[in-house]
């Protein structure tokens, strides 16, 4: 029996909602957001179609109905009005979280929360710095989503199954993120080798175009939301994808944004790097051996999230 809140109920929240009831990883979901009507269609539209599927009790609720909650999922926050500033609307979304914290910790205080909403990094680090939770219990959605677009992009030069390509994204959910080539493999081979071990294949690309792929991992969710709107399917892929992780104990090794205190010579900034997720959160950190270059992207990543971070809370 696990019980899931998902606090927000727009397009990210309720397909995850869908997809935790649709994949019975759930028992009970609960649907919050200050739309409290638009929680309750959303919760009734999935629970009428359940009959298909199985028995899972979900429904719309207050912060009060999230006591007893083994995750609680925060996707809360404002899209980017015309002419706002990137970091103008991290400091409204920040000011949602910060107003939606000590709601939802104190009738939750023993769940995991895993942070969705935009800017993740600076959310991720707001809830590590200010709710009081251990911070291994948070965890922010960071770059799961770039990860999984980079692999399935590597797959597609090699005609091969993605699950085979082992490669990661580092850093801001943004801009500043990157790609420590020197860490990707392909079956055990590292990625720029692979092509010159493949025998008897009809035809092999000699080498990867590493600059190609990047923008087309940075790329891809601005392209989705100019062509449908916004992005919901695949992030919601991914949350339920950490949700497993957590309530199957299965150690999973993901690159999520976490609280950083020395791994990489960092401190005091939530980015993303592998770490293995289990029911007690992050369970423990991989740390990596980077090249030079790879370090001084990270450490890029890092100041760019720390200005972010200073800008959000200053007092202007």
């Amino acid at each position: 029996m696990n019980k899931i809140t998902i606090v927000g109920a727009g397009s990210v929240g309720s397909t995850i909602a869908y997809k935790l009831a649709s994949d019975m990883i759930a028992s009970e979901i609960v649907l919050v957001d200050v739309k409290s009507e638009k929680a309750l269609g959303e919760a009734m539209d999935i629970r009428q179609g359940m009959a298909f599927i199985g028995k899972v009790n979900i429904y719309a609720g207050s912060y009060a109905d999230a006591a007893g909650s083994d995750i609680v999922i925060i996707t809360s926050g404002v899209a980017r009005k015309e002419g706002q500033s990137r970091l103008d609307l991290a400091k409204v979304n920040v000011g949602i979280a910060m107003d939606i914290m000590p709601k939802i910790v104190a009738v939750a205080p023993e769940a995991r929360y895993i942070i969705v909403s935009n800017p993740v990094d600076v959310i991720t680090y707001a809830f590590t710095k200010f709710s009081g939770l251990p911070a291994n219990h948070i965890i922010g959605s960071g770059t799961v989503l770039d990860t999984t677009r980079l692999r399935e992009r590597i797959s597609e030069y090699f005609s091969i199954d993605n699950r085979n390509v082992h490669a990661m994204v580092f850093g801001e959910h943004g801009d500043s993120s990157f790609v420590p080539w020197s860490q990707a493999t392909i079956s055990c081979v590292p990625v720029q080798e692979f092509a010159k071990t493949v025998v008897g294949a009809e035809s092999m690309p000699v080498e990867l175009d590493y600059a190609e792929i990047e923008e087309y991992m940075k790329r891809s969710g601005a392209k989705v939301i100019a062509r449908k709107g916004a992005t919901f399917y695949a992030v919601s892929l991914g949350v339920t994808h950490i949700c497993k992780a957590i309530l199957n104990d299965s150690h999973s090794i993901l690159t999520v944004s976490n609280m950083h205190n020395g791994e990489y010579g960092l401190n005091d900034v939530c980015l993303s790097t592998p770490v293995i997720i289990g029911k007690n959160g992050i369970e423990g950190k991989v740390v990596c051996h980077l090249t030079d270059e790879e370090q001084a992207k990270l450490e890029k990543s890092a100041k760019v999230l720390r200005d972010a971070i200073e800008y959000v809370f200053s007092e202007e």
